[in-house]
């Protein structure tokens, strides 16, 4: 019997051992186009981020302290006479000036004690001139040895008297004026008048009746305190030659629009709140800021001459921490822990951590998943356009 086993397929005969073997190589080769025909993906590139090179530079930090708006004159306008109030010469909340009328008090019956001391002065110039010539005369006569020596002596203590006389009347005329002056209540200083607290027709009593208040208006001062550490390191001094400027901002208003001078600082620290007082100058031509009004005042208190300021977005946090991403040579980057002080509007100073020539990623590092990962910087200018470059921070960044 022959080994050979031929198999029928379909009236064709192919020996059965060499089917599997053709399978098998059938199957290699579709495989090997499986390797070869389509090409493995390749690495992704390095993710481009924002690299500033990190420089220092001069700069002065600021501090924001709540104050408070008040007026340097306030008046509590009382008559010096007393009297019927006859008129009310102002407009409530109105500007007025010095002198102005503000009440108009009775004025009659001290124009009357007026006409009797004119009268009164008048006697008593009669009386001193005859005085005068008896006098003279008595001088003459005595000379002569034709009146005595007591005749002599009354005659010239008679016109002393006649003198003095002129003058008490001379002065009771003078108060008389004054009080007739007084029954117009003017203002003693420019400013803004307050609500009339006495209406016509009322009795006003001298030195005790409230009328009005009135209060200046330009210019204004801005009182605000800063606490013990601060008022130790702080730069602001008062010095007539170089003033230190300060910016305000009132309630509602966005950034610090006012410009004011610092004109006082307290010679002692309150023991019951540890802060300082000081006193800031603030021109208000058009009278639009009002004693009272609460406001936020930023003043230098620090100046650094050689300064670290990056980007704060630049700035990650790690819980408690805070770091950047430092770029390596070989443009590798790896956190770096760093120390942040005052805020300076976009960017931020940093006290420790980082040195002058560090290259920083500052935008772009949510591409960033791994520490020692390769990136593609694309430098950028460390100094951004900063729309407020005076700093916003605490006492305690100012190194």
């Amino acid at each position: 019997m022959n080994a050979r086993i031929l198999q029928d397929t379909g009236g064709s005969r192919r020996p059965a051992a060499l089917l599997p073997i053709s399978l098998l190589l059938a199957a290699l080769l579709l495989a090997g186009c499986d390797a070869h025909g389509e090409p493995q993906a390749a690495a992704p590139p390095p993710p481009e981020v924002d690299v500033a090179t990190v420089t220092a530079e001069p700069i002065t930090l600021t501090e924001t302290f709540t104050g408070r708006i008040e007026a340097p004159e306030t008046v509590a306008l009382r008559p010096r006479v007393s009297g019927y109030v006859d008129e009310i010469a102002f407009t409530e909340g109105q500007l007025v000036k010095a002198g102005d009328l503000l009440f108009q008090i009775d004025p009659r019956p001290y124009a009357a004690r007026v006409d009797a001391a004119k009268a009164a002065l008048a006697q008593a110039r009669s009386q001193r001139q005859l005085a005068d010539v008896e006098a003279s005369r008595s001088r003459r006569l005595i000379g002569r040895h034709m009146i005595s020596q007591e005749q002599h002596d009354q005659r010239q203590a008679a016109a002393q008297d006649a003198r003095a006389r002129e003058a008490q009347a001379r002065a009771a005329l003078t108060s008389a004026e004054l009080d007739l002056a007084y029954t117009r209540v003017t203002a003693p200083i420019s400013g803004r008048i307050g609500r009339a607290l006495v209406t016509r027709g009322n009795l006003a009593s001298a030195d005790q009746t409230l009328l009005t208040t009135l209060v200046s208006v330009d210019p204004l001062y801005v009182y605000f305190d800063s606490n013990e550490s601060g008022a130790e390191n702080t730069l602001a001094s008062v010095d007539p030659d170089h003033p230190v400027a300060v910016r305000v901002s009132l309630t509602g208003e966005s950034g610090f629009p006012h410009r004011g001078r610092l004109d006082f600082v307290d010679n002692r620290i309150d023991p019951t709140t540890g802060t300082l007082t000081y006193r800031a100058v603030l021109d208000n031509p058009d009278g639009r800021i009002r004693p009272g009004q609460f406001a936020r005042v930023e003043m230098p208190v620090a100046a650094l001459t050689a300064a670290l300021l990056i980007d704060r977005q630049a700035v990650l946090t790690n819980q408690d921490r805070r770091f950047v991403y430092r770029v390596a040579d070989d443009n590798s980057v790896t956190p770096q822990p760093v120390v942040t002080g005052a805020a300076v509007g976009d960017r931020v100073v940093i006290r420790d951590g980082l040195a002058p020539g560090d290259r920083i990623v500052v935008n772009g590092t949510q591409k960033i998943y791994a520490p020692g990962m390769t990136i593609s910087p694309h430098p950028v200018d460390p100094r951004p356009t900063d729309p407020q470059p005076a700093a916003q921070g605490a006492l305690a960044a100012r190194s």
